[in-house]
């Protein structure tokens, strides 16, 4: 197939990751894989003018690391920041929206450009963003893929589409693993840092705080693409890492008894199932994936959403098990993700979108018999 994935600006954040592990594998399996991106937004000068009088030092923009990079993709950057029009997108057999406002772009696009597909990673309706026209995104004639069964619950329930193909996310099981391990020297959790309220780190924070007046010699991991304001940091009260290698992410979950999640909303959470991988029990809020896959008291701990206290209830309760019961639960972790994998994932992807071309095609020919 001609495939062409349509994106925003493309950077470090977890959506773009996925659709570069599909990109590659479908391009790997022989398919004409294309990728079309904007740049970033210029800065306005307002918030130049804000970052001096802040003491920031600002410079031009510079190209921005993501998870395309190194990959040898065929990846389209725009000249500046607008829609991707007809212009910008070959002729393909599908072309793939990957966020709700390349939705409305690919929408606009000619019949040549290919079969329409809107892969749906969450339920893109925050406050900081136009939220109508997101939520009239989902009402398009695109052809939708989705990552979990609560997206496709959404999708059927509050739009009104029942046909949708459903392929969740995986775990590469040659970056993320660990060797069967008992509980740390001293009691170690770990959480994601992101700035979006919607990732709960306020929350998680709250909770840390609560389990350090049970530990007092607790120890925190945390990584992100964003850096931490310097208050989070002093005195070393958590072991920060900002953008570690990909190589290196599999240690840090490893040398955690516990990894929190305290997402107010989840389209997925990729880091929930990595940590799984790597032997970590998991303690989160009932958002994306960890839903549908954790057990309480058998595989982690799951709590309702902004549950502080019980946030850092599952924690505790986590970090005081015996050494052999921290083993089978972290054993029922790992068992969970065992199975799942990329590579199938990619063959599910494949297949949904093969479904959109046939569709397309039957369509084409029941307007050529009117």
């Amino acid at each position: 197939m001609r495939i062409t994935f349509v994106l925003p600006t493309v950077d470090m954040s977890g959506g773009i990751r996925v659709v570069a592990i599909y990109a590659k594998a479908l391009a790997d399996k022989g398919h004409d894989v294309v990728l079309v991106s904007p740049p970033p937004k210029p800065v306005s000068l307002k918030r130049k003018l804000k970052a001096v009088i802040s003491g920031q030092r600002w410079t031009r923009d510079k190209k921005q690391p993501s998870h395309l990079d190194s990959l040898g993709l065929d990846h389209k950057i725009l000249d500046r920041w607008r829609p991707v029009t007809n212009a910008d997108v070959p002729d393909a057999d599908v072309v793939i929206a990957t966020w709700w406002e390349t939705a409305e772009w690919i929408h606009a696009l000619s019949e040549s450009k290919g079969a329409k597909v809107h892969f749906i990673q969450h339920h893109e309706v925050f406050d900081h963003l136009p939220v109508e026209r997101c939520k009239a995104t989902y009402s398009l004639p695109l052809r939708k893929i989705v990552i979990a069964r609560w997206l496709a619950d959404v999708m059927r329930d509050q739009y009104g589409d029942a046909e949708i193909d459903l392929v969740s996310n995986a775990v590469d099981h040659d970056q993320f693993h660990a060797e069967v391990r008992g509980k740390q020297a001293a009691p170690t959790v770990g959480f994601l840092f992101h700035r979006a309220v919607f990732k709960g780190v306020d929350v998680t924070l709250k909770a840390i705080e609560r389990l350090r007046g049970e530990f007092p010699a607790l120890r925190v991991i945390s990584f992100g693409a964003e850096m931490p304001d310097e208050d989070l940091m002093a005195n070393g009260r958590i072991e920060f890492h900002h953008l570690p290698p990909q190589e290196k992410l599999r240690e840090l979950y490893a040398q955690c008894d516990v990894w929190i999640t305290a997402s107010r909303s989840e389209g997925f959470n990729l880091p929930a199932m990595e940590a799984m991988a790597c032997r970590t029990p998991v303690v989160s809020t009932r958002t994306g994936w960890p839903e549908e896959a954790i057990e309480t008291g058998k595989n982690g701990i799951l709590v309702e959403v902004d549950d502080v206290i019980g946030l850092a209830r599952g924690a505790a309760w986590i970090l005081t098990l015996a050494d052999d019961e921290w083993r089978r639960v972290s054993q029922s972790a790992y068992a969970t993700v065992a199975e799942s994998s990329w590579e199938a994932s990619t063959n599910k992807f494949e297949q949904a979108l093969e479904h959109a071309c046939r569709k397309r095609r039957n369509q084409v020919q029941i307007i050529g018999r009117i």
